[in-house]
C-alpha cells in the first residue's frame, strides 16, 4: 500500500499540556500545524481530579476540564488534529522531517516531541479500576483532597519519601510500603532521617502490593509480606504510587540524545541534538514535571520552531537558491576569524565568487542546520554542497577551486 504524503510546517507529536501549547504557539504564528495524539487529548493531566496549583484557577479545576480548555484554545488557530500513532521520525533528503504513521507520512520543517511518559504501575489486581479513584501519582496535585485522611505510599525512593513528607502536611496518617528490611529505604539520607522522625509517617517493611479493593472508590490495599507470604490488609482513603516514571521515548532513542533514564536532552530553547526537532513536557529531562512546566516548555518549543523555520527560509534565500556561493562560519569577536574573512572576501572578488559569512558568535543555528563547523567554508551550487574546507590551520582553498 502506497502511503499518502501531507505537508506541514510543524508537526507536534503528543497531545498533552506541552504538546497543545506548542501547537497553539505554532498555529498562532500562522504556521501550518498538525498535532498528533495516539489516544487521549490532555494526557496524564486528565487523570487528576483536582489541580490546585495551575495559575488562574484559585479554586482549583478538574484536570479533564482544564485540558478541554487547552484543546478548545489551540484549535481556534487552525491546528489540524490526527488521532493516530506515530511509527517513527526520519530525516528526508531535503532536510525536512518525515513523521510516519500506518497510512500517512507527514512531512514537516520542524517537529516537536511531546510524547510525555507513563507512571510505572504495580500490575496488581484491581489497579486499573482505581486509577484516579483512589490511586494517585502526584502528591503536589492531590494532597489537599486527602486532608485529615489516611493514605498509603508504595515505594521508598527519593520521590516516595519526599512526597510522603509533603502529604503529612495534609493527611492524618501516611503509611509507606517498603520492599526492604526494617530501617532501609532508597531515599537520600536527609529525607530518610526526616521521615523516620515524622510522627505521621509509618512504615510497613518487606511488603509489596498484592491487590487493590473497594467499591466505586479505593478502600483497601492488600500488601504481601515478601518473607512470610502473609497478606496484610490496609484500609486507606487513597494510595500514591511512586515506583518510577517511564518516558515515552523508545521511538526516538536513535534520533535524538537521551539521558541515562531515557529522557530527551534539550537546551533552554527546547532544541534537541537534531536541528529542527524540539521537545516539550514530561518527555524532557528536567527537575519538575507539572502542567505549568509543560506549558512553559510548549510555549518555548512552539516559538523556537517558528524561529527555526524562519532561519530555514533565510538559508534558502541567501544560500541554497544561489547559483554559486561560499559559506564561511566564523566568530566575529575573534581577530583571527575576522582576518580569515578578509582573505576570503578578497578571494571571492578575484574568482567572481559570492562569499556568505555566517557569524556564530551569538547563535550557531544556521551552522548546525547546514551541518557546518567553526572556521570552515562550504561551496554550494543551487542548494548542493560541492566541497568543504577547514581554515583553522592554513588558508588552502585548493579543494574549493577544484569544485568551481
Amino acid at each position: 500500500m502506497e502511503k499518502r504524503i501531507e505537508e506541514y510546517d510543524v508537526v507536534v507529536i503528543g497531545g498533552g499540556a506541552g504538546g497543545m501549547t506548542a501547537a497553539l504557539y505554532a498555529g498562532r504564528a500562522r504556521l501550518k500545524t498538525l498535532l498528533m495524539e495516539k489516544s487521549l487529548i490532555g494526557g496524564l493531566a486528565t487523570y487528576t481530579s483536582e489541580i490546585e496549583n495551575y495559575p488562574g484557577f484559585p479554586e482549583g479545576i478538574d484536570g479533564t476540564e482544564l485540558m478541554k480548555l487547552f484543546d478548545k484554545q489551540f484549535r481556534k488557530f487552525g491546528v489540524s488534529v490526527k488521532l493516530t500513532d506515530c511509527k517513527g521520525v526520519t530525516k528526508l533528503d531535503n532536510g525536512q522531517w518525515c513523521v510516519s504513521t500506518f497510512r500517512t507520512d507527514y512531512h514537516a520543517k520542524a517537529v516537536v516531541l511531546a510524547t510525555g511518559g507513563r507512571n510505572r504501575l504495580t500490575g496488581a489486581p484491581g489497579e486499573e479500576k482505581y486509577l484516579d479513584k483512589g490511586i494517585s501519582f502526584c502528591a503536589t496535585c492531590d494532597a489537599a483532597r486527602y486532608t485529615g485522611k489516611k493514605v498509603l505510599i508504595i515505594g521508598s525512593g527519593d520521590a516516595a519519601i519526599e512526597e510522603g513528607m509533603f502529604l503529612t502536611r495534609f493527611c492524618s496518617e501516611v503509611w509507606v510500603s517498603v520492599v526492604h528490611d526494617e530501617g532501609h529505604v532508597d531515599a537520600n539520607q536527609v529525607a530518610r532521617e526526616k521521615a523516620f522522625k515524622n510522627e505521621k509517617m509509618h512504615f510497613i517493611w518487606n511488603t509489596s502490593v498484592d491487590s487493590f479493593e473497594g467499591d466505586d472508590m479505593l478502600k483497601r490495599v492488600n500488601l504481601k509480606n515478601l518473607k512470610t507470604g502473609e497478606i496484610i490488609p490496609v484500609d486507606v482513603d487513597g494510595c500514591f504510587l511512586f515506583i518510577g516514571y517511564l518516558p515515552n521515548t523508545q521511538l526516538f532513542k536513535d534520533l535524538v540524545r537521551l539521558d541515562g533514564r531515557g529522557y530527551i536532552v534539550t537546551n533552554e530553547e527546547m532544541e534537541t541534538s537534531q536541528p529542527g526537532i524540539f521537545a516539550a513536557g514530561d518527555v524532557r529531562a528536567k527537575v519538575l514535571r507539572q502542567v505549568a512546566t509543560a506549558v512553559g516548555d510548549g510555549a518555548i518549543a512552539g516559538s523556537m520552531a517558528e524561529r527555526y523555520i524562519s532561519d530555514l527560509e533565510t538559508i534558502h534565500e541567501d544560500i541554497l537558491s544561489k547559483q554559486k556561493v561560499l559559506v564561511f562560519y566564523y566568530n566575529a569577536s575573534e581577530e583571527n576569524d575576522r582576518a580569515i574573512l578578509l582573505k576570503l572576501e578578497t578571494y571571492g572578488k578575484e574568482h567572481d565568487l559570492e562569499i556568505r559569512p555566517v557569524d556564530i558568535y551569538k547563535s550557531d543555528k544556521v551552522m548546525r542546520i547546514l551541518d557546518g563547523q567553526p572556521l570552515s567554508a562550504s561551496l554550494y551550487r543551487k542548494g548542493k554542497k560541492l566541497a568543504t574546507v577547514c581554515l583553522k590551520e592554513n588558508f588552502d582553498l585548493s579543494s574549493i577551486e577544484a569544485a568551481l
